[in-house]
């Protein structure tokens, strides 16, 4: 079993900047390796770690969105990071970590879905299926997602490492964490307005067509008329962004790392 809150780091010990990193959904730790071995960030101190119930590691007792970016805060506290990078779910703890104050640098945000439209409709579909007759639907998307690995842009060896943390999944559990998702990003009638309203720097990172997570045209107006964050939009497809995208991550990160020097 996968640990919630493991530690994977690399790069200096003594580095002057950490940056936490936090996975998207289904994912373990391990699934930002090819984002951590990149030269941009050679000299950065990089802390990856495994969100409770994902990729088979065990709930905590909150596992709300608020109550994720909590421990996420502490753990990045614990860790002397001064950056927070998320993917996807990772990316929604995050944003929550600045938007709530715990956290008061800067925050990467990768594939993030503000509104339950950005989100995939077929994601949304079994989680609340799920929600009412039971974790099968889940269990059925699970069996789904190797064959997504299989036909992302990425190096063989991590292909199968994330094959392998996707097959860790406990249904039951993802379910309880996905509502919770869910009904967090349904809560909020203009999100983008509270990201452009934080002191953090927020850089908002998506592909330029099927990719995980989306922006309307109104969020997208207010993320880019906002003095704080910043908007990339990587060309092509992807649907795993730290995975088939590593060396465009890890620039925005540098990014984001010099921005806090």
């Amino acid at each position: 079993m996968t640990e919630a809150w493991e530690v994977l780091s690399a790069g200096p010990p003594d580095a002057a900047r950490s940056v936490l990193l936090l996975p998207g959904g289904a994912n373990a730790a391990r699934s930002f390796n090819l984002v951590m071995a990149e030269p941009a960030l050679s000299d950065v101190r990089l802390v990856a770690t495994t969100l409770p119930g994902m990729a088979g590691a065990p709930l905590t007792d909150d596992v709300s969105i608020p109550g994720l970016a909590r421990q996420a805060a502490e753990f990045a506290k614990q860790h002397d990071c001064s950056v927070v990078v998320g993917f996807s779910h990772g990316a929604t703890v995050a944003l929550e970590m600045a938007l709530s104050g715990a956290f008061h640098g800067p925050v990467v945000l990768l594939g993030i879905s503000l509104t339950p439209p950005d989100e995939s409709r077929m994601f949304r579909s079994v989680v609340r299926a799920s929600e009412k007759v039971g974790a099968w639907p889940m269990a059925l998307l699970f069996r789904l997602m190797p064959m997504m690995a299989k036909s992302a842009k990425t190096p063989e060896l991590h292909k199968q490492e994330l094959i392998e943390d996707f097959k860790m999944n406990n249904a039951r559990d993802a379910v309880r964490v996905c509502v919770e998702y869910l009904n967090y990003i349904a809560a909020d009638t203009d999100p983008a307005a509270r990201v452009a309203a934080v002191s953090n720097r927020v850089w908002v990172v998506h592909v330029e067509k099927g990719g995980d997570g989306g922006l309307t045209a109104a969020e997208r107006a207010t993320l880019e008329a906002a003095p704080n964050v910043t908007l990339v939009t990587i060309p092509g497809a992807a649907f795993l962004l730290p995975d088939e995208e590593p060396r465009q991550v890890a620039e925005v990160i540098a990014a984001a790392v010099a921005d806090r020097t």
